[in-house]
């Protein structure tokens, strides 16, 4: 007979399939939640609550984003679309037999915890209701959810027509309208250059600059540029470096009519685009700053130009929900909340989370490495600081988050490189003190 789960797993996206595999890798029991009817999380174009458009592809490089025991193939494209994302992590999951694992169309409601230190889980699926009751939790489900719009709204009545990008599926959508596209991230620029090619008019709105990086840089991904230099120097140098670098091959951001970032290069997620500067050059997407009202179906930007619309593309982000757990477990809430080394709730041992972090490369390695750390931990092969300890790291962690990346959700915020050589470093100071404990009526 197979063992009761010992681990529940929340989410079967990237993260969750990571967790499952970590898991079963180390011989602990587990069953995994996931809302959809199959895996694959954000990368399934058309599944429910998927942020996918058809024109999605990776911004961050084949090889800085697969699992490192799962390569892409090699004969794929440095920046696989969606669906190829989407079937690799299928292939994920059948590789290493994790589907057995994992119960699809089942939304997990409510999670709790009793005096004993147990938890429970309790979902909705296809055949009614189910609850199982587990020694750890891992919080896998993502956080590009549940869309940010504009708070407070803007001063004044919006006639044209609302979008945000978590809608957005298709250029069909933009096709012969004048779209207005607000915002400075990734999907923000890609869906600006698609509107170029469909729209009757495409302006490109950013309240704050944002450091445009092209996905090549002397011939090779520009992420992997900026991975070479991390294993050999501290990330200041780097912003250096790489801002010397933008700026003798592309140019700053103002040479193209967008404002100039107020922050230096990696002190934000980067912004990757192959298309906008083009676009911008030529015409075709016209750059204005922050919206400052809304007057019917007329825009009024803080420099004091207006521009009529049809229709509104909202780029502005999500909010960190998860509304299955206690609020007194998330403090001030998801994204403020302070976890050891990204992964641990230091104040309700058996609660861990992966993937609750905004990175400035890929998530994949990363989520992987924090799976790994949580299967250590639940197999007994690796310990956590007592929680003094843990508390202080998170303090220290975000002293240093936020004089890096300001306000913007430094809790959440972990450098790629950086992070990964501390989760492989913390492994290994887990593992010592595992060893060092001595069982109860022991002789040293």
């Amino acid at each position: 007979m197979q063992a009761p789960p010992r681990v529940a797993v929340i989410g079967a996206g990237a993260a969750g399939l990571a967790a499952v595999k970590a898991l079963r890798d180390a011989a602990v029991p587990t069953v995994c939640f996931e809302a959809a009817d199959q895996v694959g999380g954000l990368w399934v174009y058309g599944a429910p609550d998927s942020p996918a458009y058809r024109t999605l592809h990776l911004n961050t490089s084949r090889g800085r984003t697969e699992f490192a025991d799962h390569p892409m193939p090699a004969d794929w494209p440095d920046y696989p679309d969606h669906s190829r994302v989407a079937g690799y992590l299928a292939d994920y999951a059948d590789r290493f037999g994790l589907r057995d694992s994992i119960r699809l169309r089942h939304t997990v409601e409510r999670v709790t915890r009793d005096s004993a230190g147990r938890w429970t889980v309790r979902a909705g699926g296809p055949d009614g209701p189910v609850e199982v009751t587990v020694d750890a939790v891992v919080v896998a489900n993502g956080h590009n959810r549940v869309p940010r719009l504009p708070e407070p709204p803007y001063d004044g009545t919006c006639t044209a027509e609302q979008l945000h990008s978590h809608d957005y599926r298709g250029p069909e959508q933009l096709a012969g309208k004048r779209v207005l596209v607000v915002g400075g991230g990734n999907s923000a620029m890609d869906i600006a250059v698609d509107a170029s090619y469909t729209a009757e008019r495409t302006l490109l709105s950013l309240r704050r600059g944002v450091w445009v990086v092209p996905k090549y840089l002397l011939g090779r991904p520009s992420d992997t540029l900026n991975g070479a230099l991390a294993r050999r120097l501290p990330w200041r140098l780097r912003q250096r470096i790489t801002q010397t670098m933008l700026t003798a091959t592309v140019g700053s951001p103002a040479r193209y009519g967008l404002p100039a970032p107020t922050h230096g290069f990696l002190q934000d997620h980067p912004t990757l685009s192959d298309g906008l500067l083009s676009r911008l050059t030529h015409g075709d997407v016209e750059p204005r700053p922050g919206v400052a009202a809304l007057d019917g179906d007329r825009v009024e930007f803080t420099d004091g130009r207006s521009d009529t619309v049809d229709l509104i593309v909202w780029c502005t982000g999500y909010r960190v929900e998860i509304p299955f757990l206690d609020p007194e477990l998330l403090g001030g809430g998801a994204d403020t909340l302070p976890l050891y080394r990204h992964v641990f709730h230091p104040d309700a041992p058996g609660l861990t989370f992966v993937g609750l972090m905004q990175s400035t490369g890929s998530a994949f390695p990363l989520v992987e490495a924090q799976a790994k750390l949580v299967a250590a931990q639940l197999a007994g092969r690796y310990a956590l600081p007592e929680p003094d300890r843990q508390r202080a790291a998170c303090r220290a962690d975000l002293r240093a988050a936020t004089a890096r990346w300001g306000q913007r959700r430094p809790a959440m915020r972990v450098d790629f490189d950086a992070y990964l050589a501390e989760l492989t470093r913390e492994l290994a100071a887990g593992a010592r003190r595992a060893r060092a404990v001595v069982p109860a009526g022991a002789q040293r």
